[in-house]
Formats: C-alpha cells, sequence, structure tokens
C-alpha cells in the first residue's frame, strides 16, 4: 500500500532558496513539494488552488511577506503553517504574530550561506511530519478581562506547560488574568532560548501582571508570572534556612523534554505546593508534563487539560488525559474563567 505523502507548498523570495529546501525535504519519502510561490500573494493563490497538507514560509518578502499570507490564509483556508525565516532578518514581534494569528511552529534558517540550510535538513523534514498533525484553526475575537473575586481559596500557586501551539494558547491565558491574582504562575513553554525573552517581554504588554524570566532563587510573589528559561530545567524549591519557596534549577535529564521541562517543574510543584497547587497542561507534541500533572493531582492538586478541539497539537494533553492525570478538561477560552473560579 503507498504511503501518503504529506503535500507541501515552498515560500520564499528567493528562487535558489526554494529549489534548496525542495531538494532537502523531498528526501524523505513521506513528504511531496507540490509547488512554490515568491510571496504572501502568490501563496494565498497557491493554498487555494493546490490545497496543500503544511505551507513552509518564510516571512521575509516585501510587501506581501509572510504575515500577509497567514492573515489571509488563516481566514480563508487554514492549514498547518510552519515558519523558516531568518533570525538575523526576522523582527521577532512578527513572529509572535504569525503564531497568534494561527501559524504553529517556527524553524530558524541559518543566516550564513543559503547551503547552511542543510544543516537543519533533519529538524526541518521532522517539523513539517509533527506539524502536518496540527489542528489550526480560524481567528477568533479576543476575550474579555476577568475579574477575580475576593475568595478563601487555599490555592497557592499556578503551573502551566506547553509546547507547540502554545505561545498563542498561553496569551489567550495570561491576558485575561486579572491585576488582582493572588498567586503566582509558573510557566514552562518549549522554546528556543532566544524567544523566550521576547515572548516575556510580549505577554508583559498583554497582561497587567508581572511577567519575568526565572532566576536563580527568585521569590515567586502573588501576581507574578515566571517563565522557564528555555537552556535549564526551572524547578520551585524550599530554603531550608529561611523557610521561604524559590526558583531554582535541575541538572537532571528528562527524556520525555529536556531543557526547558515541563515534568520537572510540576514535580516540583507537586513536592513543595501538593494540594494547594492548580496544574495546566496545553497544547503540544509529545508527554512531556504527564508525570508532573499526574503527581500534583495524586497529592491532591487540581489539574486542567486542554481539549482536543481547541489544542493546535493534541498530543501532550491527550497523554495526560489518558493517564488519568486531568480532574477537567476545557477550551482553551475556558481555562481561564475556571482557573478565577478555583482561587
Amino acid at each position: 500500500m503507498p504511503i501518503k505523502k504529506i503535500k507541501v507548498l515552498v515560500v520564499d523570495d528567493s528562487a535558489f532558496m526554494r529549489l534548496l529546501i525542495t531538494d532537502i525535504i523531498s528526501i524523505d519519502p513521506k513528504i511531496e513539494v507540490i509547488g512554490s510561490a515568491n510571496d504572501g500573494k502568490q501563496a494565498v493563490d497557491a493554498v487555494v488552488k493546490l490545497k496543500p497538507d503544511v505551507l513552509l514560509l518564510d516571512m521575509n518578502m516585501g510587501e506581501y511577506d509572510g504575515l500577509y499570507a497567514v492573515k489571509n490564509i488563516m481566514h480563508i483556508h487554514p492549514l498547518p503553517i510552519l515558519i523558516l525565516s531568518s533570525l538575523g532578518n526576522t523582527n521577532l514581534t512578527s513572529i509572535f504574530d504569525a503564531l497568534k494569528l494561527g501559524a504553529v511552529d517556527y524553524i530558524n534558517k541559518p543566516q550564513k550561506g543559503n547551503s547552511k540550510i542543510r544543516i537543519i535538513g533533519d529538524e526541518l523534514i521532522q517539523k513539517i511530519i509533527n506539524v502536518s498533525t496540527a489542528h489550526p484553526k480560524k481567528l477568533v475575537s479576543k476575550k474579555r478581562k476577568l475579574t477575580l473575586k475576593s475568595t478563601s481559596s487555599a490555592v497557592e500557586l499556578i503551573a502551566i506547560g506547553a509546547s507547540t501551539g502554545g505561545p498563542s494558547a498561553l496569551e489567550e491565558i495570561i491576558s485575561s488574568l486579572p491585576s488582582t491574582l493572588t498567586v503566582p504562575v509558573l510557566i514552562c513553554q518549549h522554546m528556543p532560548p532566544n524567544f523566550i525573552e521576547p515572548f516575556a517581554n510580549r505577554l508583559n504588554k498583554l497582561s497587567d501582571l508581572n511577567v519575568v524570566i526565572g532566576k536563580n532563587a527568585m521569590i515567586p510573589l502573588p501576581g507574578m508570572i515566571i517563565i522557564a528559561p528555555g537552556d535549564a530545567n526551572m524547578i520551585i524549591e524550599n530554603n531550608s534556612n529561611t523557610g521561604q519557596n524559590r526558583i531554582g534549577f535541575s541538572e537532571k535529564k528528562y527524556k520525555e523534554y529536556n531543557n526547558p521541562s515541563i515534568n520537572a517543574m510540576m514535580l516540583s510543584v507537586s513536592e513543595i505546593y501538593g494540594k494547594n497547587s492548580i496544574g495546566i497542561i496545553l497544547t503540544g507534541m509529545g508527554k512531556d508534563g504527564t508525570k508532573g500533572l499526574s503527581s500534583i493531582k495524586n497529592k491532591g492538586g487540581y489539574t486542567i487539560s486542554q481539549d482536543e478541539n481547541s489544542s493546535i497539537i493534541y498530543g501532550m494533553p491527550k497523554s495526560a488525559i489518558e493517564s488519568d492525570a486531568t480532574c477537567k478538561v476545557l477550551d482553551i477560552k475556558e481555562i481561564s474563567r475556571h482557573l478565577i473560579s478555583k482561587l
């Protein structure tokens, strides 16, 4: 029986780059390049005509750039979009805007010498295979800020883990949290290290809360949102001298995903906060977070998994649900409101 191939449309303003990318990814028998385009406008037309399974998209293409393509395609014919663009020429804001609009994932195109792209050939092929399973959604209107009522909740900390599709899911949650939030929030997002600071700055602008990158010995304060660095396994630990809980880092390696590991963060949360914690697993590939979420639930904490319909990649939530690590399964648009009801 013949292999069902993943149909890919390659979009780049360089004819040489389009040929090179086609040559590299066509090595894999599961991938078939069915066409190409040299700017965002041509990309929109080609998507409607050819109906590819995956769009491989450059961001820097003159007037009709990658952002133009994402905006229009996600309105007309939503499909998995993988951004392939050089960080040296691309404003990271445009990447995050593209992810917010519906692009699934990003891979950095080597800057020095076009032929250097062969170095990322294996990673590029794997990313195409991964995003081909994504379920992109049409654009939806932004939700309103929520209000936190005065309660006597025992919850002391919220931990959130996300991977592919996570940036837009996290924006949905964090932008809706009230300025009066009474607990700290720890976030572990699978993301290249150089993306973390721009992402934290972006969330900080969208939120009424203080969004920072985790540093050693940092004290998690109420209303503080702490994002794990992209090159370390952030945990929470107790300072035996002061009795205070603080941010730390683990050298242990985690096979599900390492640096940053959701399991590392959530397992530490379950040990320190136990029944007084809430754990949330969002969209993403693989099984990272299942062990940590299960540990939080077993210690009496409350756990939430994003549902299949609203997940871009239903890997991590599915694993958590099937492992009975989840107390509640929710659409991404419902998580913030449900979270506030627990505080």
